[in-house]
């Protein structure tokens, strides 16, 4: 049995020793030691809580400078909430409630607050704040939360400052290779139909495989490219990609109109060969131009996004598909298989989905 992607070993190693892992691995690396050497110097907070800043760090460290700053400014704003609550959970505690009743009401209202989505990832951090307040402030709770609190800032900003300087991630050349692979893949997925059709060997399973495997490669290409927009925020390094910002948006625009009109085209040609009458259903010279078409729109698809080499492309996948529904245009009307329309249809959306690449006034050149 196939295991699905998400839980090969495999792909796991791959992800974990990325070279864009790899980077952010060691920085955080670095920034967690930086910070706890240096926090026994921040003030107002007791070096004795050091330990806090690296953690800090890893609050704050993500692929993005932009998401650093924004998770990272979320997390301290989490504390300072769980923080107060804990301390008034300790006052209560101080008027001779239980203290497992206070626990159970910090608990309570830490994950109440976890539902205000406005935290961000300071969602997380509100009833740890404030439990920990609560065990673990001792004798002097005052000065545990407010060198809880400082040094935890302290790391976020350590982290945030790393990220900045030491070689600030930007993702935009990953993403421009995951939609050209991408690309490549939808290309093969209709030349291989192309084949399959006019060899009279269509294998609607074997097209529901493979276009179900586009569809998981599409959420990971789309992820990669939200990632790559996000990248470019805040980030020194992004003012040198000469691409327009959104570019890769287009393309997974596309690319995504591309993919749902691929299974869609598939689902009607699984309809159209099923059974051994194919020829009643769509005679052969319908049949072979109907390959024809799908061919022509595969080169197409696998055309990079540039006005010159697109228009071409899209003139000769026109031209094709004229041919096809010309040879349905000639059938008599009774005979006229609504599946062989939707084909047609299918293939008009994917020529719709490249038609903007083709204008040579749009800024769409990429590599």
């Amino acid at each position: 049995m196939k295991l699905p992607s998400s839980l090969d070993p495999r792909r796991w190693w791959a992800d974990a020793v990325s070279a864009d892992r790899l980077v952010l691995a060691a920085k955080t690396a670095a920034a967690a030691a930086l910070a706890w050497y240096l926090a026994p110097l921040v003030p107002f907070a007791q070096s004795e809580y050091s330990y806090y800043a690296p953690l800090g760090v890893l609050v704050s460290m993500y692929p993005t400078v932009a998401r650093s700053a924004s998770s990272g400014v979320q997390a301290v704003i989490g504390l300072a909430l769980g923080i107060g609550l804990g301390l008034a959970s300790l006052a209560v505690v101080g008027l001779g409630m239980p203290r497992i009743v206070a626990v159970a009401i910090v608990i309570l209202f830490g994950v109440l607050l976890a539902g205000v989505r406005a935290l961000g990832v300071g969602r997380d951090w509100v009833a740890i704040a404030a439990l920990f307040v609560l065990l673990l402030g001792g004798a002097d709770p005052d000065g545990y939360s407010s060198s809880y609190l400082i040094t935890m800032a302290f790391g976020v900003l350590m982290g945030v400052v790393v990220n900045l300087v030491v070689v600030p991630p930007l993702r935009v050349q990953r993403a421009e290779n995951r939609l050209s692979r991408l690309r490549d893949d939808l290309g093969e997925a209709l030349h291989r139909i192309a084949d399959a059709l006019a060899g009279r060997a269509f294998d609607p399973r074997a097209a529901d495989a493979a276009t179900a495997d586009l569809m998981g490669t599409l959420a990971d290409v789309r992820e990669e490219v939200e990632l790559a927009d996000e990248s470019r925020r805040y980030n020194p390094r992004g003012r040198r990609v000469h691409a327009p910002r959104d570019l890769n948006r287009r393309r997974l625009d596309a690319l995504t109109g591309t993919a749902d009109a691929t299974r869609e085209l598939s689902a009607a040609l699984a309809r159209l060969t099923a059974g051994p009458d194919v020829d009643t259903h769509l005679p052969e010279e319908a049949r072979r131009a109907l390959a024809e078409a799908v061919e022509a729109v595969s080169h197409l698809v696998t055309t990079p996004p540039e006005p010159d080499a697109t228009a071409a492309q899209l003139r000769d996948a026109e031209r094709a598909l004229t041919r096809y529904t010309d040879r349905l245009r000639a059938l008599e009307a009774h005979e006229e298989p609504l599946d062989a329309w939707e084909a047609a249809v299918s293939l008009r959306r994917v020529i719709a989905a490249c038609g903007p690449f083709s204008d040579p006034d749009a800024d769409t050149s990429t590599r």
